[in-house]
């Protein structure tokens, strides 16, 4: 695996992970460093495992990736979770103003 470019190392741990039968998974950061074209695979199959009934929990520092994959945006400041928004109530502006805040 150590020759796969960073998109295929990706998705051969997402692979292995569909391949799992647990319930919850964490992805962490999980298109840093890869092309848009790996990017959009890696959804679909983050989307696919979804569809399957699996939860998803991403952690993720890219707003567009937030805004655009999540069903629910917990926003963590100092340690602490500073607010939850609902997909109706997603905007940028309300992310970076809880992650800004001092609890």
């Amino acid at each position: 695996m150590q020759n796969l470019s960073g998109g295929n190392q990706q998705k051969v741990v997402l692979a292995k992970a569909m391949a799992t039968d647990c319930d919850i998974l964490i992805f962490d950061e999980p298109t840093r460093g890869i092309d848009v074209g790996a990017k959009q695979e890696i959804y679909a199959l983050m989307c696919k495992l979804v569809e399957a009934g699996k939860s998803v929990i991403m952690i993720s520092s890219e707003m567009p990736e937030l805004l655009g994959m999540s069903d629910r945006i917990i926003v963590m400041s100092n340690g602490r979770i500073a607010g939850v928004l609902d997909r109706s109530e997603y905007s940028q502006a309300k992310v970076l103003e809880m992650a800004s805040s001092q609890l």
